[in-house]
């Protein structure tokens, strides 16, 4: 999608169709809609609408009026953003968002947004209507047969004719690169399994890398011969059990300008499917399981941004990819299998494999590149989707300054995070009584007590594990993602970045 800045009068941009935040001033029972411009040409062409009661700029309320008086656009659309007083960046780039999914059945390709004033400044609103706009211009139905390609093609930000334009194109640029980003992890985290095998996944971040082109962007994939020579017993105890086989994929960011040290750490699960294994599923909903990969999704989608933002600091990525499927070969409840740390496993739970994979991801990311900290981002457990729903990842971290620093990276993208509690005294429901932990610790606590046991294959590195199986597809609560997967991380990941170190 063409982007571009427009330093116009709102009413005088010549467009397809202007859309303009509305939110409401009144008080609890008497709405009082409010156009988000100065532009009294604008005001007055939604004057009627706004006066009759019609639009009380509730959230996203959409409103289209054809052939405007007295401005140069030929439709207007209002969209609302709910009251004033609670109106922010957040709002804003789900009403880009929204005005893009309200369009596109309409036959419009091309339009216009008017960037409100917001108290960070015109560089913050830019970017939410840009990201909003590339989120929502995302369509999952690919492999229909009759499939009719709706997209918008061009999106014109209209900002105020005296702001300095090199700011705004920077942000422009910047969230474009992040919407094109998190729309890649989506486009991943949507494809059937089928399609998306671990091989096709290590593919998929080989051709990304080379379509990036930089001499300082490198992935480097390996199979199951690596990952026995490597004495990733844990990983391989999930890989066994699939006709596909597995991939560890490495993805290197080492600009020239950066310092030896810090190198950030990133790791994802890469379960391309999830059966459960020998401990296996209920049919229903099982085919939601070609999800499980998001957390490595999300990994490759921030390498991608990250390599195309170039911040001055050296980032590695590891994602170990499977599938975990029942077989004659598969592993079995009881078993116990040795981790690349050398630590014992027992298996109580062919379906606790995520935290199998991690496990060895962890050891290798920390032993192979120490670094200054390490994330891990998986969809781990359904117990933190019943803790936090789909509105806050679950954070999980040994280190409080890296923790406070990702709740702030959070609330400024909108990829939230809830800190919850690790402590020894959780040791005790996955301490094992034929190996050195178990790989689930009961019903209790299943959140807390997975993020426990990933925790004991870190040694002394910072470190914060998210639990994304809540976050990484859509709320069914809301209409503001259609498309299922959200892309949920990429956003998150590179603000902490970009908020600690210069790009």
């Amino acid at each position: 999608m063409k982007t571009t800045l427009s330093f116009s009068r709102p009413s005088e941009v010549e467009t397809e169709c202007l859309a303009v935040v509305i939110v409401d001033q009144g008080e609890k029972d008497k709405p009082a809609p409010t156009l988000l411009t100065t532009d009294e040409a604008l005001k007055n062409a939604a004057a009627e609408l706004t006066a009759s009661g019609e639009v009380s700029g509730k959230i996203f309320e959409t409103v289209l009026i054809h052939r405007p008086q007295g401005i140069k656009a030929k439709r207007l659309l209002l969209v609302g953003g709910g009251k004033a007083k609670n109106f922010s960046g957040h709002e804003l780039r789900k009403l880009a968002g929204t005005a893009v999914r309200f369009l596109k059945p309409k036959q419009v390709r091309s339009f216009s947004f008017l960037a409100p004033e917001l108290p960070a400044g015109a560089a913050d609103a830019v970017k939410a209507v840009v990201q909003g706009a590339f989120v929502g211009n995302f369509d999952p139905d690919i492999y229909k047969s009759d499939r009719k390609d709706q997209r918008i093609t061009e999106i014109t930000i209209v900002v105020p004719p005296g702001a300095d334009r090199a700011p705004l194109e920077t942000a422009v640029n910047e969230s474009r690169i992040l919407g094109e980003s998190q729309n890649f992890t989506r486009e991943l985290v949507n494809e059937p399994s089928n399609r998306l095998t671990p091989t096709a996944l290590a593919e998929r971040a080989r051709k990304m890398a080379e379509e990036i082109n930089s001499p300082h962007f490198k992935c480097e994939t390996y199979g199951a011969d690596k990952i026995k020579e490597l004495k990733m017993g844990a990983f391989w105890s999930v890989a066994q059990g699939s006709e596909e086989p597995p991939a560890l994929i490495v993805l290197r960011w080492s600009p020239p300008d950066a310092p030896e040290k810090p190198v950030l750490g990133l790791v994802g699960k890469g379960i391309t499917f999830d059966s459960g294994g020998i401990s296996i599923k209920p049919s229903d909903g099982m085919e939601k399981m070609k999800y499980d990969m998001a957390g490595g999704a999300a990994m490759l989608g921030a390498m991608r941004a990250i390599a195309l933002l170039q911040p001055k600091v050296k980032v590695i990525a590891v994602v170990c990819a499977t599938e975990n499927m029942p077989s004659g070969r598969a592993q079995k409840p009881g078993d116990v299998q040795i981790a690349m740390s050398g630590k014992s496993i027992e298996i109580i739970n062919t379906d606790a494999e995520g935290r199998l994979v991690l496990a060895d991801a962890l050891a290798y990311t920390e032993d192979r590149f120490k670094p200054r900290f390490m994330i891990d981002l998986a969809t781990l457990t359904g117990a933190i989707m019943v803790a936090l729903g789909h509105h806050h990842a679950g954070m999980f971290s040994t280190d409080d300054a890296l923790a406070e620093a990702l709740a702030a990276a959070g609330e400024a993208t909108g990829d939230r995070v809830w800190r919850m509690p690790l402590g020894k005294e959780y040791d005790k429901q996955i301490n094992s009584k034929f190996a050195d932990v178990k790989n689930v610790g009961g019903r209790d606590a299943g959140a807390i007590t997975a993020a426990q046991f990933l925790k004991r294959f870190v040694k002394d590195t910072p470190w914060v594990h998210l639990d994304v199986a809540g976050t990484a597809i859509g709320s069914p609560q809301t209409d503001v993602n259609r498309s299922w997967a959200s892309g949920w991380g990429v956003r998150l990941l590179d603000r902490l970045v970009a908020d600690k170190y210069e790009r």
